[in-house]
């Protein structure tokens, strides 16, 4: 069975980056009648905090994103010291004395050499009494990961072949020296206990994939773990920036109260850097049909406020009534019905955008036009009730019989005094929803 996972860290809110990846990852698992896998990496725990963590199962399930599985990192701090014993055992895990000011030292040289900014291995020639030495200053040794200087290879679902050569890469640091397991390690323990097959993830960490394969291996007894790797090209903005400088106002609990719809981003985002055009769907099942990590490329693809504004009011065209209700009633506009949601949705972008309608509907409003002998002209030829979309056209044209006015001489003024606007849907349909006893209020005024 695939098995994919997502891991976000409890450390700060889910943004429109997190959720892409979320997305990628559960429509691949749909598509295929696979498994999604909620790994919560707090294994930082003084930056993790539970506020985050409960934002994060929020954010995904007001997205439509449902894990089979989920588990907590800082719960099996057990099993990663029992693979780290097993590392250290086999000469994998090695301790390293450099303090950080040492290192970014030695990190200086090389580059100033020309010489690229891997790890010297100096820790594996240290002698007893050197570490004991270290040890009596009180310094206490971070653990790096001891790669093999061979090629390593694999058959990226996005990028086609990758190869590293692993003498050019630098021993990973696994563990801090304050005892904290880093990313690195504790992600492939938890991908093979998970049985995890498939890793689609963002184009940055292509180089963590060339260390984890052989990590992976290692951590499995010196077996081979099969999995796919699969790496995603960024989101840019839309003047091709990086988006990470706006992702603070782009956090997916910010989009949800602007108003947006959490398939409007489902959609926009399953779509984004694949070779398949952005179309509105209402169910994460239709928008997985098509979905195939060979249609994405390795262009980077650009994220839209305005493409996602669209598609959202794309959406209520699309959604039926029964459903568009639930949305109405949460929003606060249980009174409108479908003949007043029809009349107004191609005015509004989102569901907060109706409250002027619902004011013209169903509350008082002042009109702006001033034109009052006018208004008292049009009110004394105001059709009796029953209303329908032919009453407008027949009362505007005794208007115009009356007062010579045409055109927008004749519509404006009445437009602006129903609906204090000077655009908006057809006069026809909005007359005979507004009613004649507040026509005839309205006109007074």
């Amino acid at each position: 069975m695939i098995r994919v996972r997502f891991a976000p860290s409890p450390t700060g809110y889910l943004h429109i980056g997190n959720a892409r990846a979320a997305l990628i990852n559960y429509l691949y698992s749909l598509r295929n009648g696979g498994e999604f896998i909620l790994r919560i990496d707090d294994t930082d725990l003084e930056r993790s905090k539970p506020e985050y963590e409960k934002a994060i199962f929020e954010d995904l399930a007001w997205l439509g994103i449902k894990h089979n599985n989920t588990f907590k990192q800082s719960s099996r701090f057990d099993r990663y010291k029992e693979i780290r014993d097993k590392l250290i055992e086999s000469g994998r895990l090695y301790p390293c004395y450099e303090t950080p000011e040492e290192l970014d030292y030695k990190r200086k040289r090389q580059l100033a050499k020309g010489q690229p900014p891997i790890y010297d291995r100096a820790a594996l020639s240290l002698t007893d009494a050197e570490i004991a030495a270290f040890e009596a200053e009180g310094r206490t040794p971070h653990w790096r990961f001891k790669l093999d200087h061979t090629p390593i290879v694999w058959d990226d679902k996005i990028r086609g072949p990758v190869k590293f050569d692993g003498s050019q890469l630098s021993d990973p640091v696994l563990i801090r020296a304050d005892g904290i397991f880093l990313y690195s390690l504790c992600s492939v323990i938890d991908d093979i206990d998970y049985k995890i097959t498939h890793i689609i993830r963002g184009e940055d960490h292509v180089t963590n994939t060339a260390t984890q394969i052989q990590l992976f291996k290692a951590a499995n007894g010196e077996k081979d773990y099969p999995l796919t790797f699969a790496h995603t090209s960024l989101l840019m903005d839309e003047d091709g920036d990086k988006l990470s400088k706006r992702l603070g106002s782009l956090s997916l609990g910010q989009m949800r109260d602007s108003g947006i719809e959490p398939m409007a981003i489902a959609c926009l985002l399953a779509k984004l850097g694949t070779s398949l055009p952005v179309e509105p769907f209402l169910t994460m099942e239709e928008l997985a049909a098509p979905f195939d990590l060979s249609i994405f490329s390795r262009t980077p693809p650009r994220f839209s406020e305005k493409e996602l504004w669209a598609l959202n009011h794309k959406l209520y065209h699309l959604m039926p009534f029964s459903q568009m209700q639930q949305h109405l009633n949460l929003a606060g506009f249980g009174n409108f019905s479908e003949t007043h949601w029809r009349a107004v949705h191609d005015n509004i972008e989102k569901l907060s955008d109706l409250k002027p309608w619902q004011d013209i509907f169903f509350g008082k409003i002042v009109g702006t036009c001033q034109d009052h002998d006018f208004l008292k002209t049009a009110m004394s030829l105001l059709p009796e009730e029953p209303w329908d979309e032919n009453t407008w056209a027949t009362w505007t044209q005794n208007v115009k019989e009356k007062t010579g006015r045409k055109g927008k001489e004749l519509f404006m003024p009445l437009r602006q005094a129903l609906t204090a606007m000077d655009h908006g849907p057809e006069m026809k349909v909005l007359l005979p929803l507004i009613g004649r006893q507040v026509v005839l209020m309205r006109l007074m005024l």
